[in-house]
């Protein structure tokens, strides 16, 4: 009997240390994957240059205004809505400069250079320039558009500096319109849709980064400083909203990692979301109910919003916050599978949403 009790106690001993060892095993990040990023790719290229339907946003000053989409937008005419526009040529611009194997790439190639030309540029950038239409897609639009232009400046690519060329008008012009909209406002605006400011923000502040635009950096700098630096415990269970695809909290802990050196950001972080460098910390994906929807399927959005953000700060402070790691996985696992359908609702614009978490991943 005393053999087999010992093989036994062995036999404890290693199930419950291999257990500890996979407990304690940090979880790895989803990562995009070529065959992924091909997946992904067709959303955007499907509906680019589709018109309808469509969705402008549009304030008319007289009749002569009423025109067609192509019309109006001969460069964002597609994917329903002018930002969805925007962000589908990001990802498109993205994902050549990560996957130069991309497959249909030359017609990929092809269609941003038909759309990114200058002279549909200049349209667009005219259309500013009309009385009602001066805030036309304030900050949410302005962002994804200094993010394409941030994008194109990284593609080393001929193609890529011919189309920040052709774009350059209008990165200028959005560049200048958050050097005269930021210091007007007095309050943040703290939502989980467009108007999201930590969110217009964050992107902005990455192209200025990058490019090195030291005026709207630093505006940036001081804006979210003066409007976050004295939050503390942000509600997060209040969230989401119905139809959120931003975490009011979570982006705003987006842009303060990014404009905080690690010395303020961490004392700012434990008093801002304290609960979130405890280990057991949880928190569930949001929730659709109906995917056919357009506004409830803003929660798949939010699901990658808060993946993304989850990302971003363990790549920074991977001591402090990799247990976080989980959760932001389990919100790309919840949602990721559920865009490839012909829902024209969430397809128009949610792969975007997943290549820039994806991205994100440490």
């Amino acid at each position: 009997m005393k053999p087999l009790f010992f093989l036994f106690l062995i036999s404890v001993l290693l199930l419950s240390c291999t257990q500890q060892q996979q407990k304690n095993t940090p979880e790895a990040p989803i990562k995009l994957t070529l065959s992924e990023a091909n997946r992904l790719a067709a959303m955007p290229m499907h509906c680019l240059q589709v018109e309808y339907p469509n969705k402008l946003n549009q304030t008319i000053g007289n009749e002569s205004e009423l025109k067609s989409p192509k019309a109006l937008h001969p460069a964002f005419y597609g994917c329903f809505d002018w930002h969805s526009s925007v962000h589908g040529h990001w990802m498109l611009v993205s994902l050549l400069r990560q996957f130069p194997d991309l497959e249909n790439k030359e017609a990929i190639k092809t269609k941003l250079l038909e759309n990114l030309s200058a002279e549909n540029i200049t349209v667009e950038v005219a259309y500013f320039e009309e009385p009602f239409d001066k805030t036309f897609e304030r900050t949410y639009g302005w962002a994804w558009v200094l993010k394409l232009a941030e994008e194109l400046h990284l593609w080393d690519d001929p193609l890529a500096r011919q189309m920040e060329a052709n774009l350059q008008p209008l990165t200028e012009l959005m560049v200048e319109k958050y050097l005269e909209f930021l210091p007007k406002l007095i309050y943040p605006i703290r939502v989980g849709e467009h108007t999201n400011i930590a969110f217009g923000l964050s992107l902005a502040y990455d192209y200025a980064k990058t490019l090195e635009n030291t005026p709207l950096k630093s505006l940036i700098e001081s804006r979210a400083k003066d409007w976050f630096m004295g939050d503390k415990d942000c509600p997060l269970t209040w969230e989401p909203s119905g139809f959120d695809f931003l975490s009011p909290c979570f982006q705003e802990l987006d842009i303060m990692r990014k404009v905080l050196p690690q010395a303020e950001f961490l004392p700012w972080l434990n008093s801002f979301l304290p609960d979130l460098s405890k280990a057991e910390f949880s928190l569930e994906p949001g929730k659709v109910s109906d995917r056919t929807d357009g506004k409830l399927v803003h929660l798949d959005g939010l699901n990658f919003s808060r993946a993304w953000v989850l990302y971003g700060l363990i790549k920074e402070y991977p001591e402090q916050y990799g247990h976080l790691m989980a959760i932001a996985n389990a919100h790309i696992k919840y949602s990721l599978p559920s865009i490839v359908d012909d829902n024209y609702e969430g397809t128009h614009w949610l792969g975007s949403f997943a290549i820039y978490a994806l991205q994100q991943a440490p």
